[in-house]
């Protein structure tokens, strides 16, 4: 599957390799605790297990953005759907519902607006650390272990 995502747009879309496991890949930043905590949560929601975490920073996270520009990486969450194609950011959101149970009336709000998507995104990532210190976590918030 050849990628075609664009780096320098937050939500562009792409493809990326994954592996046949039949799960779709979400990649969260391993260092950032609100991330974590985050990623902890959705976990908790995908009773079914049809997600599966991957560390940006680690070696499968770097064949999976092979597309994405290595600095940029960080700047967002990324979602691999089950079938290879890749989302990033607020872009990500609408395929992330999709695949969680009851996630469906969500994922038709973030896709009936998009561009408010993004923009909410966009302000608790660039917030994360604020959110993080209200929440009272720090980097080393473990995931939830299936």
């Amino acid at each position: 599957m050849g990628a075609s995502l664009r780096s320098d747009r937050p939500g562009a879309r792409g493809r990326a390799q994954v592996t046949a496991d039949g799960q779709s890949v979400v990649l969260y930043d391993q260092d950032c605790g609100f991330c974590k905590w985050s990623l902890d949560k959705i976990l908790a929601w995908d009773r079914s297990q049809r997600l599966r975490p991957v560390a940006i920073q680690s070696a499968e996270g770097d064949r999976l953005l092979a597309a994405v520009e290595p600095r940029a990486r960080l700047d967002s969450w990324h979602f691999v759907s089950k079938d290879g194609k890749l989302f990033s950011a607020g872009a990500a959101a609408e395929q992330l519902a999709r695949v969680l149970p009851w996630g469906r009336p969500l994922a038709a709000a973030f896709g009936a607006f998009p561009g408010l998507t993004e923009r909410a995104y966009s302000y608790v990532a660039r917030h994360r650390d604020r959110w993080a210190s209200l929440l009272r976590l720090d980097a080393n918030c473990e995931l939830r272990r299936r």
